[in-house]
């Protein structure tokens, strides 16, 4: 019997020690080497300019919205970048890959079956890349553009952060519009929340609730989409039936922890949540990245909130501006850190 409980007391002493070395989040820089550019290359010989949205697909490959390039770039789960859809030039053409254009694209969003939704920001338009790179307009119209007598005929301004359901529903957060809007598989565009021209920190049902420039979306497997109300500083939800709430965060500016009402934000940008319904939060003007749980408890993931580029646990790790947050079926978040101009990790 001496064996077996040796190996029983060896087990029960190991498996904590092994706990201890992973118990906090760790950030490393999975791609980009800062300096600004448009380079593809294997993780830290490529290079970025302005990163904003990210998203990543179920074989963990990662697409970024590489703003002031007007590029889509594709990270495979190895670092491997290269460009997915854009010429780099400014444009709204649709097309294949490299005859496609883009200009300053912000929110990421990707689908079950891999197509790609981009809220092309500057060109108030909502973009579909299917998985082999041919570009199309989902929804909106340039202000130049012809009124067409259909659903995509409608007009977003400067729409921000952008989610999809299992359903292939797409979630808009139209910035400039201060609405949340919906685009159905079709092509049907609803708003499910807020009333352009009405701003402000309302928290009611569908159109009589109010946002301040809201920039990141996200939205969970039962329905619900959070919002991250960048200029009210609060991260809102949305029930499937429309009613709108306030999660975290409050109207006065701040980095502190806690529940609810409790906590504050600095102009939250992008918003990703993961299996267990908890939320990160790329906290833009405090450099760091929050993380909700389901009942609205805020605590700092990572980041010291002093500008920087620091890799290492979440309390010596630094960030300058990070806008697009995304994460994986493994846990892991991803960030676009956008005046670092690189992709960051954050894991166990």
């Amino acid at each position: 019997m001496k064996p077996f409980f040796f190996l029983l007391l060896s087990a029960m002493f190991f498996i904590p020690a092994c706990d201890k070395k992973n118990k906090y989040p760790t950030v490393t820089t999975f791609a980009g080497n800062g300096a600004m550019g448009a380079v593809n290359g294997k993780g830290l010989d490529a290079s970025f300019s302005n990163l904003m949205g990210v998203a990543v697909d179920t074989s963990g490959n990662l697409y970024v919205a590489d703003s002031r390039n007007n590029l889509i770039r594709k990270i495979s789960a190895d670092g491997d970048v290269t460009t997915f859809a854009g010429n780099g030039k400014v444009g709204a053409v649709d097309g294949k890959k490299d005859t496609a254009s883009f200009f300053n694209p912000g929110g990421l969003a990707v689908d079950k079956k891999g197509n790609v939704y981009v809220a092309d920001t500057q060109n108030s338009l909502i973009r579909k890349i299917s998985t082999d790179g041919f570009v199309t307009t989902l929804a909106g119209r340039r202000p130049d553009s012809p009124v067409k007598s259909n659903d995509t005929s409608v007009r977003f301004d400067h729409p921000a952060g952008i989610a999809v359901d299992t359903a292939g529903n797409v979630y808009v957060a139209d910035w400039a519009n201060d609405v949340i809007r919906k685009i159905s598989p079709g092509g049907k565009v609803t708003d499910i929340a807020g009333t352009a021209g009405n701003r402000g920190a309302k928290d009611s049902i569908g159109p009589s609730a109010s946002f301040y420039l809201p920039g990141g979306i996200a939205v969970d497997s039962a329905g619900n989409v959070y919002v991250s109300d960048t200029y009210n500083n609060m991260i809102r939800k949305i029930s499937p039936d429309g009613v709108v709430i306030t999660l975290a965060g409050k109207t006065a500016k701040g980095a502190s922890d806690g529940k609810g009402s409790a906590a504050s934000f600095l102009h939250p940008a992008g918003i990703a949540v993961d299996r267990e319904g908890n939320l990160y939060v790329a906290d833009a003007g405090n450099n760091k990245i929050r993380k909700i749980t389901p009942d609205g408890d805020v605590t700092t993931f990572a980041g010291t909130g002093v500008r920087g580029s620091a890799n290492g646990r979440d309390t010596i790790s630094s960030f300058y501006k990070p806008y697009g947050v995304a994460v994986d079926n493994r846990g892991n978040v991803f960030v676009a850190d956008y005046q670092n101009n690189l992709i960051r990790k954050i894991s166990f």
